[in-house]
This record gives C-alpha cells, structure tokens and sequence, in this order.
C-alpha cells in the first residue's frame, strides 16, 4: 500500500516556526508530529496535551477507552482509556488484541501495466551459463557447519594476502560464507529443510562466478547429502572438500586456495552486458523503522518496486511478523485465492511458532523502532507493508524457495533483517533495498544493499552509510520522483556502481540463516 502525502494534510510552516503535523487519512483519529510539538501548542485544531516527539501521534478527537486507534485509515491498536484531543498517543495509552480482518482474496488482483520490451531498462550485468544475471562477480568459499567457518577465512585471507586478485580486476572478491549452524540439529525437519535450500541458493547463487563448499566432515549437515539431494556435481565451478579428508587445517586451506586460484581465470574473463531490467531480482527490506518509514522511504520503495514490476523484472517482501496486521491489504491483491490463502497461512503458522517459544507478534517492535514513533506491530507492518508498492501479488514461497515468478512476490521470513535478508538473498535476490529510520548498519554479499534513510536528520548524520535521502518527501519531493530516483540507483547499482556499504567493506559477516528448531 502506497501512501501520498497529498492524501494527507499538513498543518504549519516549515520546521522552527509552526510544527509541522499530517493528518494521513480522513478516517484517522491521530494525526503525526513532523516536528516536535511543545507542550500547550496548538496544532492540527488541537493543544498539545503534552510534549509531541518528532514521528510520534497525538490524538485529534476523543478516543473513548476500547476504541480502535486509526492510521492510515487502519487500525494500529485500541485506546487503553479514554485519550483526550491533544494526548500523546503512544504505548502508554494504546494496547493490542486480535480483531477480525477481511481478506477478501483477490478482489483487487489486475493484469500488471507491463511496459512495452522495447522500451524496458536495461543494466549491464554477468549474463550466468544458467541465463540467470548477476549483479557482481564473486567467488564464494561456502561452509556447511560452524567447524569450518575459519579455514574458509583463512583461505580468503591467504588469496587476498597473496595479491593474485590484483591480475583479475572482473573478480569483485573472494567471500567467505559462514554461520553459526550445520550440526547440533535433527537430521531432517524445518530447520534442516531451511539450511538446504539456504545453502543451495548461495550455491547456484548468479552473483557468484563459482564456489568451493567446506565442512569438517562429521557434521550433521553432510556435503555428499547435500550434493545427492540437489544431484550436484563437481564442476569447473563448483569444488567440495572437508577438513578431516583433506588432513587438516593447513591442507584444507591450500586444497581451497588451489581451486580457486584455478577458477579464476574464467572467472575474472566474464564481462558485463546489457541485460533487460526484467533479470532482476528485488529484494525490499526495511531496519531500524521509525514514524516516518511509512511517509517517506516505504511507499516510495514501493513505487520503485512498480517501476520494476512494470519492466518485467521481480521484487521481494518478506519479513512475516512486520507484515501482521496488514496482512489483509495483500491477500486482496492476491492474484488468486490459493496465493491469498497461502500467505495467511504463513500468519497462522507464525501466530503458533511464537506461542509456542512463550512469544507474541506484537514482541516485534524494538526499543528504536518505539523510540521512533511506531507503537504496535499493526503500525508499524503498515510502513512495511508499503515497501510492496501496488502491483499483484504473484505468489508465496516459504524461506529460501528459489523465486520463479516474475512481478510482485513474497518470502516468508523472519523480522530480523540479517536472516530476513539472507533467505531473499538464496531465493535469488542479486540486489537489495534496505529502508531505515532509525539508522541500521547493514550490507550483504554477494548481493549489494541500498541503504535509504527515511528522514533527512539520520541521512545528514549517517551519510557515509546511507545511499538514498528519502526526508526530503516531506519537503516536497513526490513519493513518485523519489521511486523514480530509487529505480534509477538500482539501475546504476546493478550494473557495478558501488553501495555506500560495499565501500565501508560490509557483507562478510551478515549471512545468518533462520535456525528453527532445537540445538542438540
């Protein structure tokens, strides 16, 4: 769900005078403080009750205690007593409980407005031998278990030390992929299921011109398994190998220096060529929301995820418990009833996992996203939401599922952005848009990230990180210039433009795949 702020209406002059405030929705019984509202001020036909931070809500009428608190025209929660005109509306005086949503699948399903082929974008990309499209050139050391993750970053370290990369200036690097995981697990099951097609995905991954996979060999999670589960074999860019047969640490390292030091040659050979906008893959993510990520860098995301659908190509919501509550605005987009039903059941399946670990939905919002101004997991999902533009719904896939179909798609994943991430990423992602308000740190390799602030203080203060200012939306700037602005930079990005997180070297340490299920 797109949101323009012509829709809403401000009231004041610029920041030091009036406060500025929106009024989003002419349903809505809130209004939002653009600037902080002193105590006693009188805005949007209110006096301030109390002091307003920046991106957070006072009421505009009486709230009577049990009545729906209304954003968006949506509701975000229920007052806990009764909230005068004026009152700071926040966790204090808002709760939650469960209401009753209509899905009405499918009811605003459409054909997508694609573009004409002659007139799609283009970028120029690494065209794979599997016609899939990479947006860099890696070479990847992928482990199977936590046992191994330090000789796959002494064998980089060591190809790094010995300058060879400097003869191949089309490699972009040599990535270790290391987690936490691969053993003290059940032998099959979700989470064992989950780490499959994790690994599988960063694999086959496009961005990666080849990989060598390591284990230690008494793992849990079996190399030969694996390879005879997805009937993989050993390539010119694929190599396999474990500690234990290999002899130890000091063979192991120089056994995966001297496969790589092999591939590369063909490897730093592949160059770039224009490829159609339609070979990439989107993946939206947002970290560190505030009151303003459903204003500003949200919706505008989402109108850049249009421009994409439009030319063809794929973007990616995901992060299930930052959907809950406005779950409803997608089934009625659905392209048809079995996809609707299959992103409720993902609701479903989370409402039972967090019970079942003594948890709730509404755990979901952090300290910062509160600090912000976002006050209950269905506001803040409303911001998420957005990130998905208007376009149908095409289809669910559960975490890590390769992505086949084109347009508008979902990915059950967690909230939390680095595993959240790292699914997107093995379903096939080759870039990343990354919203934040509050400021999140974040890269990832192989797929580069954009980082877009959602206000203009944290993009002054974090300009080294953040790619995109999306805070001048509220200075005037359309939601639909500021997409257009977004598109352009996955554009550029696609076809080697460094991110701001790539230059400060992020991406070595963010992939965390999801760990379902109990370690033995």
């Amino acid at each position: 769900m797109a949101v323009s702020l012509t829709e809403g209406h401000a009231a004041g002059a610029a920041a030091g005078s009036v406060p500025r405030v929106l009024h989003l929705s002419a349903a809505d019984n809130v209004a939002v403080a653009l600037d902080t509202v002193a105590q006693g001020t009188q805005v949007g036909g209110v006096v301030a009750a109390a002091r307003i931070p920046r991106g957070h809500k006072f009421a505009l009428v009486l709230i009577p205690a049990g009545a729906p608190v209304l954003k968006l025209g949506q509701i975000i929660g229920f007052a806990a007593a009764d909230i005068a005109p004026g009152d700071h509306v926040h966790e204090h005086n808002v709760v939650l409980h469960d209401f009753s949503r209509d899905y009405a699948y499918a009811v605003d399903a459409k054909d997508d407005d694609l573009l004409p082929e002659a007139e799609r974008a283009t970028f120029e990309g690494f065209r794979r031998s599997n016609g899939r499209t990479g947006t860099r050139n890696y070479l990847g050391i992928l482990t199977s278990v936590n046992c191994s993750a330090s000789v796959a970053k002494f064998a980089a370290q060591a190809l790094e030390r010995s300058g060879i990369l400097d003869q191949y200036p089309g490699i972009d690097g040599i990535v270790p992929i290391t987690h936490g995981t691969g053993c003290g697990m059940a032998s099959k099951g979700e989470g064992f299921d989950v780490l499959s097609r994790t690994l599988w995905g960063y694999a086959t991954h496009p961005n990666f011109a080849a990989v060598v996979m390591v284990g230690l060999g008494c793992e849990m999670f079996q190399i030969a398994r694996f390879k005879s589960d997805y009937g993989v074999n050993e390539t010119d860019t694929f190599r396999t190998l474990t500690i234990q047969d290999e002899g130890g640490t000091r063979k192991t390292v120089e056994h995966i220096t001297g496969a790589l030091r092999e591939m590369l040659p063909s490897a730093g050979a592949i160059r770039r060529q224009t490829r159609p906008a339609s070979e990439l893959v989107l993946a939206l993510q947002c970290g560190g929301s505030d009151g303003y990520s459903a204003l500003t860098a949200n919706p505008a995301l989402g109108v850049a995820s249009d421009l994409l659908v439009r030319n063809g190509g794929t973007s990616i919501l995901s992060e299930t418990p930052e959907i809950y509550g406005a779950e409803h605005l997608l089934t009625r987009r659905a392209a048809n009833r079995d996809v609707g039903e299959k992103l409720v059941a993902r609701i479903k399946w989370w409402e039972e996992y967090t019970s079942r670990n003594a948890g709730e939905m509404n755990n979901n919002p952090s300290p910062g996203n509160k600090a912000g101004g976002l006050t209950t997991i269905l506001e803040k999902s409303l911001g998420a939401a957005a990130k998905g533009g208007a376009s149908t719904l095409r289809a669910v896939y559960e975490y890590a599922e390769p992505v086949t179909a084109r347009g508008f798609v979902y990915m059950d994943t967690p909230g939390y952005d680095p595993v959240a991430a790292t699914g997107q990423v093995a379903g096939g992602a080759n870039l990343i848009c990354f919203t934040t308000g509050r400021g999140s740190a974040f890269g990832c390799k192989p797929t580069p990230s954009l980082k877009l602030a959602t206000n203009s203080d944290i993009y002054r203060r974090m300009e080294e990180d953040m790619d995109i200012n999306c805070g001048d939306v509220l200075d005037g700037v359309s939601l639909e210039q500021k997409g257009q602005e977004i598109f352009d930079a996955v554009l550029r990005t696609a076809s080697g433009a460094p991110t701001k997180s790539e230059a400060l070297g992020y991406g070595d340490a963010e992939f965390v795949p999801w760990q379902i299920g109990a370690v033995m």
